[in-house]
């Protein structure tokens, strides 16, 4: 039962569409309407508004990093559940017909709830990736696949199993931007995207 209610309590806050929510308040409309269609920061971002795609980011961390917290506090061992339902909820409200980001912010604040070490080195593998590529999806990606690696050499072994499920379902929503990246089409930082 502990794995059940660390899953259902995971799942119902990750499903929290924050970046949606912001823009409509601040009068932006909705956010899936413009550039990539996601909730996510990145695309927040492309309003304009550099506040709210902070604040997309910290609250998107926030909701996985809870789970994770309340699952150790209440339902020892059950923390990597949490932790991959949260990103699952994030990737799949049923809020937004189970539509939602790409779940990079929440899979950073789960990680960071899991074992915060490596979250310091994975915010240096993402952001010389960003540097070198210039592109927000490439250093998404390489980090999350990069972090069971980076958790294994930090000695966090039972740490592997949430972040490879969660590794999966950043690659399965990154799939759209993986075909742009092979047209040769995907944006670069700073550049402007097409509504």
């Amino acid at each position: 039962m502990e794995l059940f209610f660390s899953a259902v309590f995971g799942f119902a806050l990750g499903s929290i569409p924050f970046g949606l929510i912001l823009t409509r308040a601040a009068g932006l409309g909705d956010v899936r309407k413009i550039g990539s269609g996601s909730i996510g920061a990145t695309n927040v971002l492309r309003t304009g508004n550099k506040g709210l795609a902070a604040a997309t980011v910290l609250l998107d961390a926030a909701k996985a990093t809870v789970p994770v917290l309340v699952a150790a506090a209440m339902w020892p061992g059950s923390e990597g559940i949490a932790a991959v339902a949260a990103v699952a909820g994030h990737c799949f409200t049923p809020w937004l017909a189970f539509k939602g980001g790409k779940g990079f912010a929440s899979a950073a604040g789960a990680l960071g709830a899991l074992a915060w070490p490596a979250l310091l080195a994975c915010a240096a593998i993402w952001a010389i990736t960003l540097f070198v590529s210039r592109i927000s999806s490439v250093s998404s990606m390489v980090t999350v696949v990069a972090a069971p690696i980076v958790v294994w050499a930090l000695g966090y072994p039972q740490v592997i199993p949430p972040l490879l499920a969660i590794a999966a379902i950043v690659i399965v929503q990154h799939r759209a931007n993986i075909g742009r990246l092979m047209r040769g089409e995907e944006p670069r930082v700073g550049s402007s995207a097409k509504p």
